[in-house]
């Protein structure tokens, strides 16, 4: 019997120009994750592919970046503006092959800037963001994950703010404990302490009882650190 290859060629259809293009996806059996980070980075068992790497499509003819969480609707102008902006600048070049975590940075980077033009919800681009934060963490690039956290923080704020994550798999629990988290990542722990409290008050109210652990977990470890810098300090 054959074995079969993990990454296999998906057929996709550019939303904005219709060109047909086949770009490179992971077969769901072959993703093992380990474990998750504290911000849900995955960590995939070794010798297993990153499926973080293969999560947007870029159309090789006009340059749109997209990801499947990207909605099908373009609203008034966005088409003219992504052609006026990305289309027009576009040096024809294929992402569709297998890709190298610099490779992945490049088309999650396009994706935001699409998204930003198309108008998506923040909680779309909040989470491109976040992936690319995780990938310049594996490449042990602390100053642009860190860039990143920060402008992922500002979309999952803006999320929370306008509600524009109802209706998708991202609950406000789950945003508020990523605004604690990456916020605490960045060193702004009181940010951090403001939302981890938010998280734990509505313990009554979700069925996401393992986040509340985590943001509890958190702000006890926010605690503790600032106990032991009061005593260093006293």
């Amino acid at each position: 019997m054959e074995n079969l290859d993990p990454i296999f060629d998906r057929n996709v259809e550019c939303p904005l120009c219709k060109t047909k293009f086949t770009s490179k996806k992971i077969r769901s059996k072959f993703i093992k994750v380990e474990r998750y980070e504290s911000d849900f980075c995955p960590i995939y068992k070794e010798g297993h592919v990153n499926g973080l790497l293969y999560n947007i499509y870029v159309c090789p003819d006009c340059g749109f970046s997209f990801s499947d969480d990207f909605s099908k609707y373009f609203p008034p102008g966005t088409k003219e503006e992504i052609i006026n902006k990305v289309s027009s600048n576009w040096v024809p070049q294929n992402f569709g092959g297998h890709r190298t975590i610099e490779d992945a940075i490049k088309t999650y980077k396009l994706a935001c800037y699409c998204a930003e033009l198309k108008k998506e919800k923040h909680i779309v681009t909040a989470g491109l963001y976040l992936r690319i934060a995780w990938l310049y963490r594996l490449l042990e690039n602390i100053e642009q994950e860190k860039r990143f956290m920060k402008i992922a923080i500002h979309h999952y704020y803006e999320s929370y703010s306008t509600d524009d994550f109802r209706g998708t798999q991202v609950s406000e629990v789950r945003i508020l404990y990523l605004l604690g988290e990456l916020s605490r990542r960045i060193g702004e722990i009181d940010q951090a302490v403001k939302y981890f409290s938010m998280v734990i008050e509505r313990q009554s109210r979700t069925v996401e009882t393992k986040i509340v652990d985590m943001a509890r977990e958190r702000w006890y470890e926010i605690r503790d650190m600032q106990k032991q810098e009061d005593v260093i300090n006293e």
